[in-house]
């Protein structure tokens, strides 16, 4: 019995000895034509078609004897399907003698549309002369369905973002002044370059009248970034423009914020900002400043001689980080044809070339041939010098800037 099935499998012998075997193998095949789960159709050198299996009928409606030797394919395509296969499809056949993953519409015989990929390949006869073409059509319901699907949910998801785009720069501009007003004798300017377009940043600034002709001003950054750092920049700018009211000189509204911060956020929620807080007092020719910093970049004076450099505060420490912090100021005179300019760090930590940032001695030496220059022209140059950088800019920066004419003029 062992040699006898060994016979068997060499040989076929099983084939042979069991013909009703055989016949359900012949059956077999002919229904899996039939009824594939995918449309098979033959059709002639023109179109005409010759042979179609009872999955395709059953897909479209139709009767075998309305199909078979009485219609074209092309006359079960849609107007642009039927472009379509005159302009690419007919050529490639003919050309390279198939063509596959075609997505077509069927008509089917009650009107709808049948979505379907097509496989195409010519058969040649033993001459090498072409005899039929034989096609593959699968099913593309499931898949366009999938496809729309995908479509409306990235529709969904942009109109979402725009929302979102929208509500963010609703709320970066409430954080800032909608515009500076015009001072007397001085030329103003500002800026701010937002890194992301859909999330908030913590920069911030503002200019505004004090008493007896003084003016105040500011400019700052909030750690983080989103909703919270927005809380934080909102509570800054208007705890700092009340302790200016209230009389309070630069350092002693910095002191102000920092107990104001310290209050609102303790222990593991602690939020801290970077500030220079300055306030002018206008004189024959020129005005008095005193800058105080908390923990902020150096702001730069562009003289009217030539040159710029930075007013340094030394010691001057972050806002909110200690309960019983240290600032420090700075007093200078702005005089006909000199400017200030104040920035954030995301000017001085964009990258210019890989990971290489862009130094505050750098910048230094960008500003120093401007001079002199005034507060439009210096918030020029440095936004063009931030549009320079592309997506080296990671972070928010915020420009301000002031400046007395050189001529007198206001």
């Amino acid at each position: 019995m062992i040699r006898q099935a060994d016979d068997d499998r060499a040989g076929g012998g099983a084939d042979e000895a069991n013909p009703a075997f055989s016949a359900l193998l012949e059956d077999s095949a002919e229904d899996l034509y039939e009824h594939a789960p995918c449309g098979y159709l033959s059709t002639l050198m023109d179109g005409t078609i010759a042979k179609i299996n009872a999955t395709l009928l059953d897909w479209l409606g139709y009767r075998r004897d309305e199909l078979v030797g009485r219609r074209r394919f092309t006359d079960l395509l849609s107007v642009g399907g039927r472009i379509y296969h005159e302009t690419h499809i007919a050529p490639s056949l003919s050309m390279h003698g198939e063509i596959g993953g075609l997505a077509l519409e069927l008509k089917a015989a009650d009107g709808s549309r049948l979505p379907v990929l097509v496989t195409s390949a010519v058969k040649s006869g033993p001459d090498g002369t072409a005899q039929l073409i034989r096609t593959t059509v699968f099913d593309a319901r499931d898949r366009r369905a999938y496809e729309q699907e995908l479509l409306r949910a990235r529709q969904d998801a942009e109109r979402e973002r725009e929302r979102v785009l929208k509500l963010v720069t609703t709320l970066q501009r409430s954080l800032l002044p909608p515009t500076l007003p015009a001072v007397p004798g001085l030329e103003v300017a500002a800026y701010y370059h937002a890194a992301s377009a859909d999330e908030v940043g913590g920069d911030f600034y503002d200019l505004f009248p004090l008493t007896g002709g003084a003016w105040g001003f500011f400019l700052g950054d909030v750690s983080g970034k989103g909703a919270s750092a927005a809380t934080v920049t909102s509570l800054a700018r208007y705890t700092l423009r009340a302790a200016a009211a209230a009389g309070s000189d630069p350092v002693a509204a910095l002191s102000v914020l920092n107990t104001v911060l310290r209050h609102e956020y303790r222990g593991s929620d602690l939020r801290f900002c970077t500030v220079i807080y300055g306030q002018l007092v206008p004189d024959d020719g020129g005005c008095a400043v005193t800058l105080a910093s908390g923990g902020h970049p150096p702001a730069v004076l562009l003289g009217a001689a030539g040159g710029a450099r930075f007013l340094d505060t030394p010691g001057g420490q972050l806002v909110g980080a200690l309960a019983e912090a240290h600032f420090a100021t700075v007093e200078f005179r702005l005089d006909a044809g000199d400017t200030l300019l104040l920035y954030t760090d995301g000017l001085t930590e964009a990258r210019t070339t890989g990971s290489v940032r862009h130094s505050e001695e750098e910048l230094l030496d960008f500003l120093g041939p401007l001079a002199p220059t005034t507060a439009p022209g210096v918030i020029a140059a440095v936004t063009g010098l931030l549009a320079g950088f592309g997506d080296g800019v990671d972070d928010d920066t915020a420009l301000l800037a002031l400046s007395i004419p050189a001529h007198g003029g206001g």
